[in-house]
């Protein structure tokens, strides 16, 4: 038989045995999502403590939010460890995730486990909690509220540059960047700020069982250790896990109930990719998959990662 022949048919057995490691994985994948879509995903269909991770800059985020809702309606959890570390953010963000919280507070224990930080908004999330474990070291309070605005007049004025504004009232757009605010502007931002810090300090007089008198007086802008914050009453217990859990038996939870993570999970059609190409090199298909683009075996939208997850979670 021709040599071409033989070579021909090699490269096309190659082929075929390469779509049937493809078919495979798809429908294994397809099993393991409809396991996952009956019958609960990553050990939440059994009685579980849910942790949620919440870090970085706090912001109005609608994908923690429904999180948060699924985890108070999920009757396999039967209790919560919010674990913080995150400088703050807007007030208004603190504020839906600290009532999240509270929702959830009404129907099972709830932990906050303050890690390197947890201050300004992160402190008023902590705050939701039943309990407020933190670190030695931990770095928490910051209780306040600011507004900032920029003022690039000074810069316009040395490259030459003027802005003119007609406006139907003298409040209207302020402050505004582009010349000093009023001094009716900067009362009207000062009422603004003190009144949410009001409210701020309000919460933390609740939620800590403390006389308003003694909040306002940590209420000054002042960040503490976890040591610091124990003395006067901020945190609970100095601690980690072992503490969590104590607490958590204290309520009645059973302390041999494994912990499972809630946070945003990366897309598993995402990991799919990664796992066809792994099969591929174990049966000895890489140097076929040196001409094969995996974007085009499996359809664009599957490979999505991150933003879609949080989209299609967000309008459910």
């Amino acid at each position: 038989m021709d040599s071409s022949i033989i070579a021909d048919r090699r490269r096309l057995r190659r082929k075929l045995g390469f779509w049937r490691i493809v078919a495979v994985a798809l429908v294994v994948a397809l099993g393991f999502a409809f396991y996952a879509f009956t019958f609960g995903d990553g050990g939440t269909a059994r009685p579980h403590i849910a942790h949620v991770t919440i870090s970085g800059l706090i912001v109005d985020d609608d994908e923690l939010l429904e999180r948060l809702k699924k985890i108070e309606t999920d009757k396999q959890v039967k209790a919560v460890v919010i674990s913080i570390s995150s400088p703050g953010g807007t007030t208004y963000g603190g504020e839906k995730i600290f009532k999240a919280i509270r929702a959830i507070s009404a129907k099972k224990p709830v932990v906050s486990d303050v890690r390197t930080l947890a201050a300004s908004a992160g402190y008023m999330i902590a705050t939701a909690g039943d309990t407020i474990i933190a670190g030695d070291s931990s770095i928490t309070g910051s209780i306040g509220v600011i507004f900032q605005y920029p003022q690039i007049q000074p810069l316009l004025d040395k490259i030459g540059v003027s802005l003119q504004e007609i406006k139907s009232s003298p409040l209207k757009a302020e402050p505004s960047p582009f010349h000093e605010a009023s001094e009716e502007a900067k009362a009207m931002i000062r009422n603004m700020v003190v009144d949410s810090y009001n409210w701020f300090v309000d919460l933390v007089a609740d939620r800590r069982k403390l006389p308003r008198e003694d909040v306002l007086k940590l209420a000054d802008g002042t960040i503490y250790t976890g040591r610091q914050a124990l003395k006067v009453k901020l945190v609970d217990t100095i601690g980690g896990e072992p503490e969590i859990r104590a607490y958590l038996k204290s309520r009645g939870i059973d302390s041999e109930l494994p912990m499972v993570d809630w946070d945003k999970k990366s897309n598993t059609p995402f990991l799919l990719a990664g796992a066809v190409s792994r099969l591929i090199t174990i049966f000895g298909y890489d140097d076929l998959m040196k001409g094969q683009d995996i974007n085009g075996i499996l359809p664009p939208k599957l490979l999505l990662d991150g933003l879609l997850s949080v989209w299609q979670v967000g309008h459910d």
